[in-house]
């Protein structure tokens, strides 16, 4: 006799063991069928292999000591097709003489398809209660309703409708949960001594069940609460983290910085590090690229946990044996990338000045240009008339094909040419300018952009100061970008004459020329308008 109910829920409706047990009993009787062994399981049948009671009892069956199984039902036997076809092909092969249960009986002659749909049936329910059990898991967790037994400190509710429960708060234990987190976070505590106060001092006990609990915690059940990121929030189900809904105990800093006084790596979660100067910066001696670290240590004049960045060159081009294994902190690259701001910084009231100087130019040059643009256009009219006489000439036989392919094409290309000098007189004349002055607005506030503002920000006004930037030997090297050299190379000249002027808005012809000639050579370099400016 096989008697089998599992904890799970495909047994909720099935007759309990020893009612299984009483009513088989009573067939047998009835029927004069002799015994020889009760074998009670309590495990699924969804998988083969996973029952030892069960596969000796097939052994024993093979090696003669029993000629049939009594059960309740076929699905005790089995629920999956390995179990099933093993128990088919005993009977087909007469090893196994019956199978009996509570509502008929199986045979070796009997048509193998009702056997074949028993069990298909019992496997097909097992695969169904999966998907909906799968279901609703997947539902669970999409609301953050954790699938696992509460920790201590939480407990699960008891509502009957399969599904619907959820974790909560345990009032008993919460507090006194928090108070062991509390300790730990100190730092004072080691996780024995936290023990020995919970146990004896605080009075915490596990929680009462049936079969157990109600007894001081153990020294794994301590580790097990300072490790478990489900108190801050968070709960591992099938190796994946999940935001949970249920009340955390904790904040994820504290959590971590248990983590790190536990000497863990800290929160088991997805971290996203922020860094404003990777990916732009390379190394000076491999040209691999410089990536950033993070590194938490305990700070003694601020006693406390900080994070800390560095930079430091990856070493990941093949076949070189880079030396460049300094990390810099990136308080030193910051401070390296201030001064280089610094010494393309101008003075506000100099920049508002220069530019009434430099437009006022503008409008000299304005004209100058127009000038250019009206003689720039009066050739092109005329390349177009000599364009159309070449083609009537052409029409008119006059000249021959290869003459007339020949002039076509010299002409068209004077056009071109000169279109493209017209284009750029045009544009010209108004967007340097406005480019010299987008340059000059941000030399005179990046400095202080760079001091307030975030990491984009910062790697924004980087990336304006120049190219290749490079590091090596803990110093960050830029190529300027070509509208901030003549800032860099005669600003301090300039300034210096203007420093000497004192200049107003009522400037006299004499400083205004001074500066003037001061500020030719940024004119000069005006910023290449095929190139980014300046944010």
């Amino acid at each position: 006799m096989y008697v089998r109910k599992s904890s799970e829920g495909e047994d909720r409706q099935v007759q309990s063991i020893p009612d299984q047990i009483r009513l088989l009993t009573k067939r047998a009787e009835d029927l004069g069928i002799r015994v020889i062994e009760i074998i009670e399981e309590s495990k699924s049948a969804k998988s083969p292999y996973a029952r030892p009671l069960f596969t000796r009892m097939v052994e024993r069956i093979e090696e003669g000591e029993a000629e049939g199984i009594l059960c309740w039902e076929f699905n005790r036997l089995s629920r999956n097709s390995v179990d099933s076809g093993k128990l088919q092909w005993l009977l087909q092969q007469g090893t196994l003489k019956s199978i009996l249960t509570v509502s008929r009986e199986y045979k070796p002659d009997d048509n193998a398809l009702l056997l074949s749909v028993e069990s298909g049936s019992a496997n097909q329910f097992i695969l169904d209660l999966k998907k909906g059990v799968r279901r609703g898991l997947n539902s669970k967790l999409e609301k953050g309703d954790a699938p696992i037994m509460a920790p201590l400190g939480y407990e699960n509710t008891k509502i009957e409708v399969r599904g619907e429960n959820y974790i909560i708060v345990d009032p008993e234990r919460f507090s006194i949960v928090r108070r062991i987190w509390d300790l730990m976070l100190t730092g004072s505590y080691t996780p024995p001594q936290i023990l020995e106060l919970a146990n004896n001092e605080w009075g915490l006990r596990t929680r009462k069940t049936k079969r157990k609990g109600g007894k001081p915690i153990s020294r794994s059940t301590i580790y097990r609460i300072l490790t478990d990121p489900f108190y801050a929030g968070l709960f591992v189900y099938r190796g994946e983290t999940h935001q949970g809904n249920h009340t955390p105990m904790i904040t994820l800093d504290e959590f971590d910085r248990v983590q790190l006084l536990l000497g863990r790596e800290g929160r088991p979660r997805p971290k996203t590090h922020l860094f404003a100067y990777t990916g732009i910066m390379r190394c000076g001696e491999c040209d691999s690229a410089i990536t950033a670290t993070e590194r938490i240590k305990f700070n003694k004049e601020e006693n406390r946990l900080k994070t800390y960045s560095y930079y430091h060159c990856t070493r990941r081009k093949q076949g070189t044996n880079c030396s460049q294994r300094k990390y810099i902190p990136v308080e030193n690259l910051e401070e390296q990338i201030e001064r280089k701001i610094m010494g393309m910084t101008i003075l506000p009231e100099f920049k508002d000045w220069a530019l009434e100087i430099l437009k006022a130019e503008h409008g000299q040059e304005t004209e100058d240009r127009t000038k250019l643009y009206e003689s720039q256009q009066s050739a092109l009219t005329e390349l177009f008339k000599q364009l159309d006489r070449v083609v009537d000439l052409h029409i008119r036989e006059l000249i021959e094909e290869a003459e007339y392919i020949k002039r076509r094409k010299e002409l068209k290309e004077k056009i071109t040419l000169l279109e493209a000098k017209l284009s750029d007189t045009s544009s010209r004349a108004k967007e340097w300018i406005d480019l010299t002055e987008r340059t000059f607005n941000f030399a005179c506030y990046a400095h202080l952009n760079f001091l307030n503002g975030d990491l984009q920000t910062k790697k924004e006004i980087l990336t304006a100061l120049g190219q290749n930037f490079v590091l090596k030997d803990g110093e960050i090297l830029i190529s300027p970008n070509s509208w901030f050299v003549p800032l860099i190379e005669i600003y301090p000249e300039i300034e210096a004459e203007y420093k000497r002027s004192e200049p107003t808005k009522d400037v006299g012809s004499a400083t205004y020329s001074s500066t003037l000639d001061a500020l030719r050579p940024v004119m000069r370099a005006r910023p290449d308008l095929n190139r980014q400016p300046p944010p």
